[in-house]
C-alpha cells in the first residue's frame, strides 16, 4: 500500500510519524516549499483548555486527548528521529496587568475549573516570585500546570529526518497523483484541493533573543485589555505572538501588528525591551466556518483530510496523526472524530 501525504507541515509529518510507527514503508511527502508552512510561524504552546472557547466542548475534547498524548508522542519522536524537540513541563502563568485585565483572568479560572483543568490562583507577588522580572505592577493571574510547549521547528526538524520519500512540487489537482491513500494536509491550501471552506487567518509573531533566558514559564498575559503570550526557550529566545487577521493570504509584517505585541509584552516583562528583534513574521492559520478542524474520509474515496486546524495545529498533531494512521492501516480509530467530519460543511 502506498500513501501520498500532500503537505510537508506539522500535520502531514506528525502523520507520516504516525505511518512509519505501524511499519508502512511506501510513504511519498508532497511539498514545493516546507519552509512556508503555519509550524514554522507557531510558538508551540500545547493549553488545550485556555484555546477553547465556550460552545467547543467537542473541540476540547479532543485538544484534551491530543494533550494527553503529547508525553509519549515527544518521547517516541524523539528516540526515533535522535532530535530534541525541546518538550517543556513547566507550566504557564495567567497574568494580568490591571483590574480589568485580572477580571478576565478570573473568567478563565473559571474556565479551567469546569473543564477539570488545574489551576491555581495568585496573587501579583505570588507571580513575580515564580518570574521575578514581571512587571511590579502585574495585579494577579494563576498558574496552570497542565499547559506545556515544545518548539514547532525542532519538531519539523526532527520529523524531516523520517525514513520517506519527499518530492518537491505543487499539487494542484489530486488526480495527478497515483498513491493508493492519498492524505491532504496542506492548512490553508485545502480548500482548493477539496472544495472545502478553509481560509488563511493571519498571525504576526514575533522572535526575541536575548544572552539567557528572561523567563521559565510559558506567560499567557493581558495587559490594558490587550492579549499576548510569551514563551521562553533555553537558548535566550522569547516568542512573542500573536495577531489574528482576516486578511486572506496577506503575510505582510506590518508596523500596527509589531507595536499590538510589543506594547503588552513591555507591559508585563519590561526586559523585553532589551533583546533583538531577531524576526518578524507572519504566518497563515487555516481555518473553518467553526474552527474546528476537519479530520476525515472524502466520502467513500481513498482521500482522507486532516486540515483546518486553525490555532491548535501544534496540540492537535498527536491526536490528529493517530486518528488518520488508524484510518490508514486499521480502517477506523478509537479517537472519537465524528464532529470533524467534512460532511458538517457540504
Amino acid at each position: 500500500m502506498s500513501i501520498g501525504i500532500v503537505g510537508g507541515g506539522i500535520i502531514g509529518l506528525s502523520i507520516a510519524f504516525e505511518l512509519v510507527e505501524r511499519g508502512v514503508e511506501a510513504i511519498t511527502v508532497y511539498d514545493r516549499d516546507p519552509s512556508q508552512g503555519a509550524g514554522l510561524v507557531a510558538a508551540g504552546m500545547l493549553a488545550p483548555t485556555a484555546e477553547a472557547n465556550f460552545g467547543e466542548d467537542a473541540l476540547q475534547e479532543l485538544m484534551s486527548e491530543s494533550m494527553r498524548r503529547w508525553p509519549s508522542f515527544a518521547e517516541r519522536v524523539e528516540a526515533r528521529t535522535g532530535v530534541s524537540i525541546a518538550y517543556r513541563t513547566e507550566g504557564t502563568l495567567l497574568v494580568a496587568l490591571t483590574a480589568d485585565d485580572q477580571a478576565e483572568v478570573d473568567r478563565l479560572i473559571g474556565f479551567y475549573r469546569r473543564a477539570g483543568s488545574p489551576i491555581e490562583p495568585l496573587s501579583g507577588r505570588d507571580l513575580r516570585e515564580r518570574e521575578p522580572l514581571l512587571a511590579p505592577r502585574v495585579r494577579g493571574g494563576a498558574f496552570a500546570p497542565g499547559d506545556h510547549q515544545v518548539d514547532p521547528r525542532r519538531l519539523l526538524r526532527a520529523l524531516r529526518t523520517l525514513p520517506v520519500r519527499f518530492e518537491a512540487r505543487d499539487v494542484n489537482t489530486l488526480s495527478t497523483l497515483r498513491d493508493d491513500v492519498i492524505i491532504v494536509a496542506t492548512g490553508a491550501a485545502a480548500a482548493a484541493l477539496t472544495g472545502l471552506p478553509v481560509r488563511p487567518v493571519k498571525g504576526q509573531l514575533l522572535r526575541l533573543r536575548g544572552p539567557e533566558p528572561l523567563l521559565r514559564h510559558v506567560v499567557r498575559g493581558i495587559a490594558g485589555g490587550r492579549d499576548v503570550y510569551l514563551v521562553p526557550r533555553a537558548d535566550g529566545e522569547l516568542v512573542v505572538g500573536a495577531t489574528e487577521e482576516e486578511r486572506g493570504a496577506d503575510t505582510t509584517v506590518t508596523a500596527g501588528g509589531v507595536l499590538d505585541l510589543l506594547r503588552p509584552a513591555a507591559d508585563l516583562l519590561p526586559g523585553v525591551a532589551e533583546l533583538v528583534l531577531a524576526e518578524a513574521l507572519a504566518g497563515l492559520r487555516p481555518g473553518t466556518p467553526d474552527n474546528a478542524p476537519i479530520i476525515d474520509r472524502l466520502g467513500n474515496s481513498e482521500v482522507i483530510v486532516a486540515a483546518g486546524h486553525h490555532r491548535n495545529g501544534v496540540l492537535l498533531a498527536p491526536a490528529t496523526a493517530a486518528a488518520v494512521a488508524e484510518t490508514v492501516v486499521d480502517k477506523a480509530t478509537s479517537i472519537d472524530i465524528s464532529a470533524f467530519g467534512a460532511g458538517r460543511f457540504t
